[in-house]
């Protein structure tokens, strides 16, 4: 794509790194048969190849965010499929995060759509916030169809919808502490404790933390660390998702310096793909570069770190798995066959859904802030995995947990708690009173 900034504005390191992203750019168009909006709404302003051209306008102008722009990028659900399908390696990723903070430094949002970022941005990286938001989700649950009829307050309704009726126990792992290993020590990881999945379901990282230890691997839950950052970096807010980036890597390089790791275990991939990017958004600091590349280049999916393992392989134990890859694991982080690999190692029978390249909606806050679309996307997904008739779905990202849940009545567990209970551990859970169609 030719493009036409001045020196002036080359000298931005931000804008002459979009420059070159959107100069990789062709035209092709491949990108607009896996984008999951364009296939649900039909806009070539809601493809990535429309929001390159929005967005190089917009740079390359120098003009302030509008409202059209603003619509078509907010409905970006950065599920990054398009990078998969690029033959032409467009980095969509750093350009659409480029996009979201100029839109938040030049655009006035509606007065209720700033309300509901700051809602959000304030809450959800908070786990206590968190736990107490869902706490009084059962007095607004009565004002939901209230709440639905009006557009501005209808992402209020989405939350409502989303709000588990049953608040599982806080975890005493997800405290800071040292998890010894059973046995001859073969290891030693830090694990990211989060901020929404050790309070919608803290048996994921426990069933990590447990499986790991019976292999022989030290696990510490280091003290200090914060949300990733992701949530307020989708939303734009740079500055605030810099700040948790650089707290998060003064304890992890604390804990490497002190103890040495050998990976940082993340169990949630929408982290991960944001941790791995550490060394990226923090390349300007001076103070943070050298050390945010250090942190990025340990940090590992649990089934990425477990895949370097030698597990002992187990004989068919008759139980299908539909595995769901999130989209952060697939298209953000790569991370396509250990996780299948691991399930089929362990014993389960593992199937593929059809369309498993598209998102299923929920990508952070979309869910919330884009239902209608989410619904869609959603339901598209549901369809996809109860064809494969598997008695459970797997997947490897909280928000895909909570989406798909509350579409179907199939089980929908963590791909490490499946993998902790082939390896020693009790039935999740999740499956107790629970047999497979074939028993």
């Amino acid at each position: 794509m030719q493009t036409n900034f001045t020196p002036e504005q080359l000298a931005d390191p931000h804008v002459a790194e979009s420059e070159a992203i959107l100069r990789k750019c062709v035209h092709c168009g491949f990108c607009t048969a896996t984008c999951p909006t364009y296939v649900t709404l039909g806009n070539e302003l809601d493809s990535p190849r429309g929001r390159i051209y929005l967005i190089k306008d917009m740079l390359e102008n120098g003009r302030p965010a509008d409202a059209e722009v603003t619509t078509h990028i907010d409905r970006c659900l950065s599920c990054l499929a398009c990078t998969t399908t690029c033959p032409s390696g467009v980095d969509y990723m750093h350009l659409i995060d480029h996009a979201r903070v100029h839109i938040e430094n030049t655009y006035k949002r509606p007065l209720m759509d700033r309300l509901t970022r700051n809602v959000l941005a304030a809450v959800l990286p908070y786990p206590a916030r968190f736990r107490m938001a869902l706490r009084l989700a059962q007095f607004g649950r009565p004002f939901k169809s209230l709440l639905r009829r009006s557009p501005a307050l209808k992402p209020f309704a989405a939350m409502l919808d989303l709000a588990p009726r049953n608040i599982p126990a806080p975890s005493t792992l997800a405290s800071p502490g040292h998890h010894q290993p059973q046995g001859e020590q073969r290891g030693r990881v830090a694990i990211l404790t989060g901020c929404a999945q050790p309070v919608l379901d803290p048996a994921i990282n426990e069933a990590t933390i447990r499986l790991l230890t019976r292999l022989g691997v030290e696990v510490v839950a280091p003290e200090g660390e914060v949300c990733c950052g992701s949530l307020v970096h989708h939303m734009g807010r740079e500055e605030q998702a810099l700040a948790a980036a650089r707290a998060n890597v003064d304890v992890w390089i604390r804990e490497i310096d002190a103890g040495g790791l050998d990976a940082i275990i993340i169990t949630a991939s929408g982290c991960g793909t944001t941790i791995k990017d550490y060394g990226h958004m923090l390349r300007l600091d001076p103070t943070y570069a050298e050390k945010a590349a250090r942190v990025s280049a340990v940090a590992k999916d649990i089934t990425e770190y477990l895949a370097g393992l030698d597990l002992p392989t187990h004989m068919p134990r008759g139980t299908i798995v539909a595995y769901h890859s999130a989209c952060s694991m697939q298209h953000g982080q790569k991370i396509t066959m250990a996780p299948k690999q691991l399930l089929k190692a362990a014993g389960f029978t593992v199937r593929d859904p059809a369309e498993g390249h598209l998102c299923c909606g929920s990508a952070g806050t979309y869910n919330i802030m884009h239902s209608d679309i989410s619904a869609e996307l959603k339901a598209r997904k549901v369809r996809n995995l109860e064809a494969t008739k598997a008695d459970i779905i797997a997947t490897g990202n909280i928000g895909c947990i909570t989406q798909i849940a509350s579409g179907t009545g199939i089980p929908i567990l963590h791909t490490v708690e499946l993998l902790d209970w082939a390896y020693g551990g009790d039935m999740p859970a999740k499956l107790k009173g629970w047999k497979p169609a074939a028993a």
